[in-house]
């Protein structure tokens, strides 16, 4: 039954009691409609989140990661610790106690980086642990289909590592919300620094997984260095988890290309990466250039996977530890004394999801999702490390400046691996939220 109904059948029966010659009150209660969701905590001393994350697969060094930072969020949460970025966020409704006065437990679950183990964690957490929200992923195809389950079952996802044009595009869903940026946005900040450094006449060779991420991911950095002139020579797609890339990597010696771009992520990218450097291709020429490689999107995660091949390789990121702003020293300082090491960008985005769900319900006073959802969409935030950030509520995707990263050539240390070459706007990543089709459906689920 939805909000309406339920105040249609109370307007009905406040009406009757006027009726009848009683006193009847003017007014309703919020959280009149408390009964009637997919476990609802009110009736509970606690409320229970899940955060299913890849623990196994080609992205477990990922979820390994994000799962850190979940604990830490339940730990700030419920007043533990230093508070982390609830020092700086804002505005800010939280009040350290909690959610709504509840404290904040939680039970994870691991995708293994597949979309029907992914499901079948999911379901489990809702119908059997009573999950209100979840969050995690570090594939795209995982989000993809874990945010479908969150709509069909009225439960709130706040993806996790997910970059496919998809998951706020053509895919996505009402109780989906994005904090992680997406391919376009990549394409459209590396692309003009790739020909200011290697020039407009450049012939490109992607490699790319074999999924929604990569088929995305791939076809924004055409589109963005085909209209500053490169031609693209060929685009290959290769299996999630392959391992050995050397049969895609040969083909590359002797395709007239003289830039590789690597359309790949977690180990995959690791393991494609240190391979084309020890085929020799960056010691190359081609086409009276020197053989360039850009990895689109990495972390320091795989830069510490990569070693030295990392070194001089452009690409984007959501967020990087060594930002100088107080959100992300608080956050990195959090973490570093908790794990002994700095957060990834997976830590990050995951640490951040689950404040903003935790806030949105403070803000609405509720945990009924479609009043969640609403405090969400148009959310406009800042102190979460990302600067000035909006949830825009047309596809729930947040829209920020995104960082063009580099391997440094001269790491201070086996965590100081990118250093940020440019932070680029919003206003020169924006997009109009309708450019990829798709439909957030209902909030209200009948």
């Amino acid at each position: 039954m939805d909000i309406d109904s339920i105040i249609r059948r109370q307007l009905l029966k406040s009406a009757a009691i006027a009726g009848a010659g009683l006193a009847a009150p003017t007014f309703f209660m919020r959280n009149a409609w408390a009964a009637d969701f997919r476990n609802d905590p009110s009736k509970t001393k606690t409320v229970k989140l899940g955060f299913t994350v890849p623990l196994t697969g080609p992205y477990a060094d990922e979820g390994a990661d994000e799962l850190k930072a979940f604990q830490l969020a339940v730990k700030h949460l419920n007043g533990e610790g230093d508070g982390g970025m609830l020092k700086t966020m804002k505005p800010l409704s939280l009040k350290g106690n909690g959610i709504l006065g509840k404290k904040v437990e939680y039970v994870t679950g691991d995708t293994q980086t597949k979309s029907d183990a992914a499901r079948a964690a999911v379901k489990r957490m809702i119908e059997k642990d009573g999950v209100i929200m979840y969050s995690g992923s570090s594939s795209s195809g995982v989000a993809v289909a874990i945010q479908s389950l969150a709509q069909e079952m009225g439960v709130i996802y706040m993806c996790g590592l997910t970059h496919s044009n998809d998951t706020t595009g053509k895919d996505r869903r009402r109780y989906g919300f994005r904090h992680f940026f997406n391919a376009y946005m990549s394409g459209k900040a590396l692309g003009p620094v790739l020909a200011k450094e290697y020039g407009k006449d450049r012939k490109a060779y992607h490699l790319t997984a074999d999924y929604t991420w990569g088929w995305t991911q791939e076809e924004s950095m055409k589109n963005s260095t085909e209209a500053l002139g490169w031609k693209t020579v060929a685009a290959v797609r290769t299996p999630l988890g392959a391992g050995d890339f050397s049969q895609y990597i040969t083909p590359v010696l002797n395709s007239g290309a003289d830039v590789l771009i690597l359309n790949h992520y977690g180990k995959d990218m690791i393991n494609s990466l240190t391979q084309a450097v020890q085929f020799g291709l960056r010691d190359k020429m081609a086409n009276g250039k020197k053989f360039e490689v850009v990895v689109p999107l990495f972390s320091e995660l795989m830069a510490q996977g990569a070693g030295d091949a990392i070194k001089g390789i452009l690409g984007t990121a959501n967020w990087d530890w060594k930002l100088p702003d107080e959100a992300s020293k608080n956050f990195s300082k959090s973490f570093g004394q908790a794990y002994g090491q700095p957060p990834s960008q997976a830590a990050h985005t995951c640490y951040v999801q689950a404040l903003l769900y935790a806030n949105a319900c403070e803000m609405a006073g509720t945990f009924y999702p479609p009043e969640v959802i609403k405090a969400l969409e148009g959310f406009k935030f800042d102190g979460m490390g990302n600067g000035p950030t909006e949830y825009r509520a047309a596809d729930h995707q947040c829209m920020k400046d995104v960082l063009v990263v580099r391997g440094k050539e001269k790491p201070a240390n086996k965590f100081d691996l990118l250093e940020v070459v440019q932070v680029v706007p919003r206003a020169q990543v924006d997009y109009d939220p309708t450019m990829f089709g798709g439909n957030l459906g209902p909030a209200v689920l009948s």
